[in-house]
């Protein structure tokens, strides 16, 4: 059955099947910046005996979609879900970081205690059911970026921004800690996932808050043009690069600061909060970031400075500085001396 439906009628069709046996399979779409419901499935086998069926037939090559499938577990709530969120590679960016903005708003919408599992997929390998069983497998030992370890980054998220609310700022030992906006911390998931490479954020200094300036796939190249010339900036790009045979991928942490072109309100935000948003990236998000760059232009980033900025070279041995020595032939032992005292015979 395939239908387009209202913001009203997707609520009324979660409501039904989150405890109902009829649905098998909920497809959701972004349209015009809201979530609609595009078509579903009625159930009339066994979860695993349709599920290839099913998501063929649902799954675009080129459209990016949710997918709600019913399995036949149940718990304390109804039946149990999978939520799996289908972003092809071929999608374009912007497509990418709306999927992944609005996962959080599903769920919420749908009901997380209903959701077992969630599985991210870019390929038909990925969405398939022996690509499910494999991600299953992967759960005992969980890989870089699995759905799970995205879930708990998004967690550690939310409870920085419980921590610290939009209207207040937190004196840290290692300087001021402004909240995170919610654009923002999507394009950081949606970075961590791989979906974009680069992404730039500013501070809001009327609301001191840390805002998304922009996400993006760019090239080595691009990236000076990223940086801009009035204004300071934290950036973070994925390097890939080929180091001694391996190829490697390098999240590279750069501030900019163009010098006194910026007040002296900015210059000091942007320095104090600095490493308070680093602690955030890498104790809360877990993301390993392999060098921290200060830049005051963005001509700066080239491939080969990020290179040997992320792989510097070993200097050779300097030998400590030798105290020359003294004259060559025999020296005898020091002698001190006085001048004689009143009345001793000088000898």
């Amino acid at each position: 059955m395939d239908h387009s439906t209202s913001d009203n009628d997707l609520k009324e069709t979660f409501a039904s099947a989150r405890t109902g046996q009829d649905y098998r399979l909920l497809k959701v779409i972004i349209q015009d910046e809201q979530m609609i419901l595009a078509s579903t499935k009625k159930a009339s086998k066994k979860w695993d005996e349709e599920y290839d069926d099913f998501l063929k037939s649902e799954t675009e090559e080129t459209n990016p979609c949710y997918i709600l499938y019913r399995l036949d577990s149940t718990n304390n709530q109804g039946y149990e879900w999978i939520l799996l969120a289908w972003t092809p590679d071929c999608s374009s960016v912007r497509c990418k970081m709306l999927y992944a903005a609005t996962r959080s708003t599903l769920k919420k919408e749908f009901g997380g205690g209903h959701i077992k599992d969630e599985v991210f997929a870019t390929t038909k390998d990925e969405i398939c059911l022996e690509g499910y069983r494999k991600h299953l497998k992967s759960q005992a030992a969980p890989k870089p970026f699995t759905a799970a370890e995205q879930e708990l980054r998004q967690m550690k998220l939310d409870e920085v921004q419980t921590d610290i609310g939009v209207d207040t700022k937190q004196q840290t030992l290692t300087g001021v800690a402004f909240p995170i906006d919610q654009e923002a911390r999507d394009a950081l998931l949606c970075f961590l996932q791989r979906n974009i490479n680069y992404v730039q954020l500013k501070i809001n200094l009327d609301k001191e808050l840390i805002q998304l300036d922009h996400g993006d796939l760019i090239g080595v190249k691009d990236l000076p043009s990223k940086v801009p010339n009035g204004e300071a900036r934290y950036h973070l790009f994925l390097f890939k690069h080929s180091h001694e045979g391996d190829y490697l991928e390098s999240i590279v942490f750069i501030y900019s600061m163009p010098g006194y072109k910026c007040g002296i309100k900015e210059r000091m935000m942007y320095s104090s909060c600095k490493n308070s948003l680093i602690d955030i990236l890498e104790q809360q998000l877990q993301m390993e970031i392999e060098k921290k760059l200060e830049i005051d232009s963005g001509n700066e980033l080239t491939s080969d400075f990020l290179y040997d900025e992320v792989h510097p070279k070993q200097h050779a041995y300097k030998p400590a500085f030798a105290k020359p020595k003294g004259p060559a032939g025999k020296r005898g032992g020091r002698r001190i001396t006085r001048p004689p005292a009143e009345g001793e015979e000088e000898y």
